[in-house]
């Protein structure tokens, strides 16, 4: 189970769709419409791995990725008019580089028809697409994009691994089985601008411990760059299995102002989002919940068409505690964009600071068909009959005992019955035999007739 892992995964994407392009060039607030969901069928399997000296195991997972028509709204070929990632990232990258080089991109970006947004197909934004654009940006800035060939914002993200990871088998402290030892070979990213911020904690976000207690889990994300601490919610049931639902606390990207030890991810005036550019390229991308769920409001206001949700947008985990394994579960996370007008830029236009939304997430998966049967079986439907049985058991031996007590009372009382009496005690010593007893005279002694005669 742990090495080919038999839960069916699935990524949901849905996109936001700017409906007033030239309006936003003009200052206007974005108009957005949610398009979607494009599901995909998530396959994951371990490779290369190594158990060491230390009880650790080293292994690579990947994820293969195959689109389901029937589990979406839309197809891979379908246009959707979206910001111009590519431009408009590099152009707010350049905003503090000298004039001259950002007319010079101004004019390879006019020469190329570049603009700042562009209308293309799911498939391309989601896997990649040519754009002389790269090409330009690098021979201008050497070094500001450090790739080259095709761009899309889950080109990574397919047949592609997540890192090494390093976890301990718990062979001598179950206590630390799946936790985290290292990932590419780092106790620790440096990423963040903090050492607690850059610290690798928990699992990796597949299992956990055995025998949970219902207070908050840890694991590490590749995909956010950071270590992330859910917290625990209810207990409930999936399917007829005791699980603890564990969720993402209001801190999680909250800003340092609001949660002081978030100021290491993130020197941002509002809370609910977090600047990911330190290891996105130095793109001005950020991540939160879908729709600014648990956000400020500001964020959810600079836009129109976003309507946050606990229920749709809320990411969590569902677990059994006893083994620590996932019962239910959805992670859910949002790209959004940073686009403002620069100067020296013409193609930015006159659009106003705001974080745009470009589209959310969820992977989700849930142990079912013969997996669920066999785990609830053994971890849920075996320990209730035998504690049924411990009970008809208890049942059963309370008249046994019963009957055993008046078996043993019934025969201490036979026997005292069949057992003789003990003889009476004389209570005065008898008399000479002339006096009170005249039928045992003795025979040798001569009666008074006799004498007489």
């Amino acid at each position: 189970m742990w090495k080919d892992i038999p839960v069916p995964f699935y990524l949901t994407v849905h996109f936001f769709e700017v409906l007033n392009p030239k309006q936003v060039l003009q200052g206007a607030k974005p108009v957005l419409s949610q398009r979607g969901p494009y599901v995909y069928r998530e396959y994951r399997y371990k490779t290369n791995i190594t158990f060491h000296d230390n009880d650790t195991v080293s292994y690579l997972e990947y994820r293969n990725l195959f689109f389901q028509p029937h589990l979406s709204n839309g197809t891979e070929d379908e246009y959707i008019v979206v910001p111009n990632i590519m431009m408009m990232g590099a152009a707010v990258m350049m905003e503090k580089l000298p004039n001259f080089l950002k007319i010079l991109l101004s004019g390879a970006l006019a020469s190329l028809k570049q603009e700042a947004f562009m209308n293309r197909t799911v498939g391309e934004i989601m896997w990649g697409y040519e754009d002389p654009l790269i090409d330009a940006i690098n021979m201008i800035v050497p070094g500001l994009i450090p790739f080259k060939g095709k761009f899309g914002l889950f080109i990574d993200f397919n047949n592609s691994d997540s890192g090494l990871f390093t976890v301990n088998t718990g062979m001598k402290n179950i206590s630390q089985v799946h936790i985290v030892d290292s990932w590419n070979g780092l106790k620790k990213v440096n990423y963040w601008r903090s050492s607690q911020c850059n610290m690798i904690n928990g699992t990796a976000g597949e299992m956990w411990p055995p025998f949970m207690s219902p207070t908050s889990l840890e694991f590490y994300s590749p995909d956010a760059c950071r270590s992330m601490t859910l917290v625990y919610e209810q207990s409930g049931k999936f399917k007829g299995v005791p699980t603890y639902r564990f969720v993402a606390p209001k801190t999680l990207f909250a800003n340092g102002t609001d949660y002081p030890p978030n100021e290491g991810f993130c020197p941002c005036l509002q809370s609910g989002i977090q600047n990911v550019s330190s290891c996105r390229l130095n793109a001005p991308m950020f991540i939160s919940h879908p729709h600014f769920y648990n956000a400020d409001p500001s964020l959810v206001d600079a836009v129109e068409g976003l309507h946050p949700s606990k229920d749709q947008h809320g990411l969590f985990l569902d677990v059994h505690p006893m083994t620590g394994i996932p019962m239910n579960c959805s992670i859910k996370l949002q790209l959004n964009l940073y686009i403002k007008q620069v100067s020296g830029i013409i193609q930015t236009g006159k659009i106003k600071p705001v974080v745009l939304p470009l589209l959310w997430f969820a992977e989700s998966g849930s142990i079912e068909g013969s997996v669920l049967n066999q785990f609830y079986t053994n971890l849920v439907l075996l320990p209730s009959v035998l504690e049924y049985l411990q009970y008809i058991f208890l049942g059963l031996s309370v008249p046994l005992i019963i009957s055993a007590a008046v078996l043993m009372a019934m025969s201490k009382r036979s026997d005292a019955e069949k057992s003789p009496s003990a003889p009476a005690r004389q209570s005065k010593a008898p008399s000479s035999s002339s006096e009170t007893t005249p039928l045992l005279h003795d025979t040798d002694t001569p009666s008074q007739d006799d004498a007489e005669a």
